[in-house]
């Protein structure tokens, strides 16, 4: 015998064997028959069958078989109506693995009373078997579904006759997308394991209608995306791991049975912690009057235990005592568990966990969004020219409205969810509506900052240079300089958006997400922008206060006048946001000083208070702002007594200015005379 075929023999696969009794007919591409196995034969065993079909009574002379087992069967096709028929012994039956099984005829399962498992896994079915007329009368009868990835729908009363007692019910790894009403009807559920239906999506609000049960509820890894109302009364373990389609669950009024629950998100646990049911409350009240007999009497000194020979009805009551789990002893009241509990970022609260901070919050955000919307009405309709300041005090105004939005939406979500935000927290932090609040207040906030530091150094510039024209800033250079900040406050406002840092982590959307080292090194850069800003403020309006008080130095009136209220104005700024910066760096090293809960105070009272407050102090109480708004209302008609009064004065001011500009230069230096003069020249000539 040569190589060559020696190596073919070797590689070549061996034929699959056929496994048929002895007693059996299995006809290759045939039918299946099974009419008689003798006396004593409990366990019959197909794999590798070569037939196609079982047919009607194909095991009609196996009255003492207990198991049948159809495995590794590629060639099997079809089951017939009745195949598994009138079996009175028989236990459990397994098709297992069979891919091109499409057909299970109705009533292929009929009359099997003793009947105790039947499984039917990785199959091609593509509808669910017939049960109906098993007529089972064992106690926990379990039907096994499961990996038969063609079945999409469980259909009305698809389990009404399978038995007479109890069942559990293992449907995993299918391929349903849909539960219908009443499809448990008739079932008395110990458990419905409906796990890992990857697709399913629908479950009918009356699927559990006309069942008792189930006590044991498992939908893990699907994706559900709501509990039916109906049915959830007898449900003890509810099991939802990995079910993130499921934001939402039933009130916690329909669990009232319920003593475990395994979660997908800790949030959902908070509706159970914060409801305890009354059965639970009657339990603990008796639990702590007759704790102390049970401690020192449960047992007797000849080791009867107490409960043995103690009447409990002289005791309780029968309602008080139905309520008591014995699974834990009579000792031990009901006390549901939950997990995953809530964590220290999730808190079992609302978005503002305070009713003092719900009101605050309404009154700061409306007053930032009006106050700077009017601010930035005014500016941009004013007839007057554009000024650096001006300029300088839109953005800021555009930057505290921001904020304002920020509060505005996280107010309303707060008052939408108010007593239920555990309900609605994973749609809400994962949402677009949490990550817009996010962008919203990291743009704002930085933005603000950004503008706040450009204007204390175009001041000091200003004071500076007073004299020196040629390095006045002008206004091209500020569009410039904004352009910046715009930019970088957007790239900041937009990296927790993918993935350093993330604004879900907490309910009041910041980046707080300090897992990884990425994020950690964004939250720290933030903040020491922030300090560095403080320190550059603080710097400039030291120089500015010693600046004024030069007599050498000749600098306008209006400017020192300017200079000494932003001081002031900015400085209070800053130190509303010192607790913030000295918080937020704590935590940013891991190393929290302050919860969650109150750093909402902190949110509410200091971070948007100076959105609230600088439209009024930088603009709305200045005596420009108030000449430019009565301006603005003398063309609606409105107050043109008092807007002629600033137009005359003014004029008045203006020529004031032209007059004196000789008289004011006299006092100056020689050397500073020629160019103060030029400054009020230039001045007097474009107003005057």
């Amino acid at each position: 015998m040569g190589l060559l075929p020696m190596l073919l023999l070797l590689l070549w696969p061996p034929p699959t064997r056929t496994r048929c009794p002895d007693f059996c007919s299995c006809k290759p591409d045939g039918a299946l028959s099974c009419p008689d196995a003798g006396p004593g034969f409990t366990r019959l065993s197909l794999t590798y069958l070569p037939v196609k079909v079982i047919p009607s009574q194909a095991f009609r002379g196996l009255s003492d078989v207990l198991i049948i087992e159809i495995s590794q069967s590629d060639s099997l096709e079809r089951m017939e109506a009745n195949a598994f028929d009138s079996l009175l012994n028989l236990s459990e039956i397994l098709i297992q693995n069979t891919k091109n099984l499409v057909y299970i005829g109705p009533g292929a399962f009929t009359n099997l009373p003793r009947l105790k498992y039947l499984s039917i896994c990785n199959t091609g079915i593509q509808k669910l078997p017939d049960v109906t007329k098993i007529f089972s009368a064992e106690f926990n009868f379990i039907l096994e579904i499961c990996d038969n990835l063609h079945i999409t729908t469980i259909p009305g009363n698809a389990f009404q006759g399978m038995n007479n007692e109890s069942a559990t019910l293992k449907l995993y790894g299918n391929g349903f997308e849909e539960i219908q009403s009443h499809a448990f009807n008739g079932t008395t559920l110990i458990s419905l394991d409906l796990k890992e239906n990857k697709n399913l999506r629908k479950m009918h609000n009356d699927a559990l209608r006309g069942a008792t049960g189930p006590n044991v509820l498992d939908i893990s890894s699907t994706k559900l995306e709501a509990l039916p109302s109906y049915g959830l009364e007898s449900v003890q373990v509810l099991i939802a791991t990995s079910s993130y389609s499921l934001k939402k669950l039933p009130p916690r009024e329909k669990f009232v049975s319920l003593l475990e629950a395994t979660l997908t998100y800790p949030s959902h646990c908070c509706a159970f912690i914060n409801l305890p049911t009354k059965d639970q409350n009657i339990s603990l009240s008796i639990f702590e009057n007759f704790s102390k007999q049970c401690e020192s009497t449960a047992r007797k000194p000849n080791n009867e235990t107490l409960y043995s020979s103690y009447s409990y009805s002289a005791i309780f009551a029968e309602s008080e005592l139905s309520i008591w789990d014995y699974d834990y002893g009579f000792c031990s009241p009901k006390i549901l568990r939950c997990a995953p509990e809530p964590d220290a970022f999730n808190p079992c609260e609302d978005i503002m966990g305070y009713d003092f901070l719900r009101v605050l919050i309404w009154l700061i955000n409306l007053l930032a969004i009006m106050g700077n919307f009017t601010v930035l009405f005014v500016l941009l309709t004013s007839h007057y020219k554009m000024t650096v300041p001006r300029f300088l005090m839109c953005n800021l105004s555009f930057a505290d409205f921001c904020m304002g939005l920020y509060l505005l939406l996280i107010a309303s979500v707060d008052s939408k969810t108010k007593g239920q935000y555990h309900n609605h927290a994973i749609d809400w932090q994962t949402g677009s509506g949490c990550s817009a609040a996010g962008f919203f207040t990291v743009f704002a906030s930085e933005l603000s900052v950004y503008t706040l530091t450009v204007i204390t150094l175009e001041r000091w510039h200003t004071i500076t240079y007073a004299m020196q024209l040629d390095r006045k800033l002008q206004l091209r250079h500020a569009v410039l300089i904004m352009l910046g900040g715009w930019l970088f406050s957007t790239i900041f406002a937009v990296l927790p958006l993918v993935g350093i840092s993330n604004y879900m982590k907490v309910s009041i959307c910041l980046p707080m997400d300090i897992e990884t080292t990425l994020s950690q090194a964004y939250i720290l850069i933030i903040l020491v922008i922030n300090v560095a800003a403080f320190i550059i403020i603080c710097a400039c309006y030291i120089k500015i206060y010693f600046a004024v008080q030069n007599p050498e130095l000749v600098a306008a009136n209006k400017d020192t006048k300017i200079a000494k209220k932003m001081a002031i104005l900015i400085f209070t700024d800053f130190t509303c946001m010192a607790p913030i910066s000295f918080f937020a760096i704590s935590a940013a090293f891991k190393v929290p000083l302050i919860t969650v809960t109150n750093s909402k105070i902190l949110l509410v009272l200091f971070y948007p208070v100076n959105s609230c407050a600088n439209p009024f102090l930088y603009a709305i109480f200045t005596k420009a702002f108030r000449r430019d708004f009565f301006l603005l209302l003398s063309k609606f008609g409105y107050c043109k007594n008092r807007a002629e009064l600033y137009r005359v004065e003014n004029f008045s001011a203006y020529t004031s200015n032209c007059k004196n500009s000789s008289h004011g230069a006299n006092k100056a230096p020689q050397n500073t005379l020629k160019l103060y003069t030029t400054v009020l020249g230039e001045t007097c000539s474009k107003g005057c």
